[in-house]
């Protein structure tokens, strides 16, 4: 089991000058990865909750923190497909060859209505838009001339260079309904799961996802699964306890279920639990800062 830690990226807490301690300490604990996620805007009287009411651009994080590390992995969890992927795939090929290889990029299809009509892209046949975005991901990362015609996207041929080096970024896929979970393992280098996952179901979610690969000719086993951990520290003994929510001893041994169960990396974020959201920026990173320690891998 590999174990990541996502970085200060909501509310009031994610300044830089966080961001630079917890990557560093992380980096230093032997963490896996650093971990962001994506949240372009927040409409207006939305219920979603404080989480996603401010929130730093993912990939702009990612670039800073790869300047003030070198061997932690830099992930993101998820970009998605209501942004243009040729741009896209500039940014991460950059970012692949600045952090020398370190990027592990997420790809998810987007649920937000609002995002969509802001990015001025359709919300219709997200699942066909975001098959077709991989490819041109892939193919923008991969093919000397550059060429795509396709429903959603038209690439003339072009050249793209350079190429992230050394090597393109794994993608995974996000998702939770059944045709997702199957387009992961026909597409994906592997699954990431959603803040929303029912944790105590993820190894069904997993069989699943292998399966398809397998059915696609695939190496199930070359697959990543990624557990977004919405952890919460708490008192222990709390009646009808969710996974990663509860005393250290509890996430870890619910860390240690997660593998048995299938999941390769499980990822801390502390962004999701709302009373770290919306702390005082000394007293969260006051509670990060033990979490980090307690919960660092063996």
């Amino acid at each position: 089991m590999r174990v990541g830690f996502a970085v200060p990226q909501s509310g009031p807490w994610a300044t830089p000058q966080n961001m630079r301690v917890i990557a560093a300490k992380a980096e230093r604990l032997g963490y896996h990865e650093l971990w962001t996620f994506q949240r372009l805007l927040y409409p207006v009287g939305h219920p979603m909750g404080a989480t996603y009411r401010s929130v730093h651009d993912p990939v702009v994080t990612l670039a800073y923190l790869a300047g003030v590390t070198s061997t932690i992995r830099l992930g993101v969890a998820v970009i998605n497909a209501f942004v243009q992927p040729v741009p896209l795939a500039k940014q991460l090929a950059t970012l692949q060859t600045v952090s020398d290889g370190r990027l592990t990029a997420g790809i998810g299809l987007g649920w937000l209505v609002e995002e969509f009509e802001a990015a001025g892209v359709g919300y219709e046949g997200r699942g066909r838009r975001g098959e077709e975005f991989v490819e041109v991901l892939r193919t923008s990362w991969t093919d000397d001339v550059v060429e795509h015609q396709g429903r959603f996207y038209r690439v003339p041929p072009s050249h793209m260079d350079p190429k992230p080096s050394p090597a393109p970024p794994p993608i995974l896929l996000g998702g939770t309904a059944e045709v997702a979970l199957r387009r992961a393992g026909r597409l994906g280098d592997g699954w990431v799961s959603s803040s929303r996952e029912d944790l105590s179901r993820i190894g069904p979610r997993i069989d699943l996802i292998r399966s398809s690969a397998r059915e696609a000719g695939r190496d199930a086993d070359a697959l990543r699964f990624v557990c977004r951990g919405v952890t919460q520290v708490r008192q222990g003994g709390l009646p009808d306890r969710r996974p990663l929510t509860g005393s250290y001893e509890e996430i870890r041994a619910d860390v240690a279920s997660l593998e048995a169960h299938g999941v390769t990396d499980v990822f801390h974020d502390l962004n999701f639990d709302e009373e770290i959201a919306t702390a005082d920026p000394e007293d969260a990173m006051r509670r990060a800062e033990e979490a980090l320690e307690a919960l660092a891998p063996a």
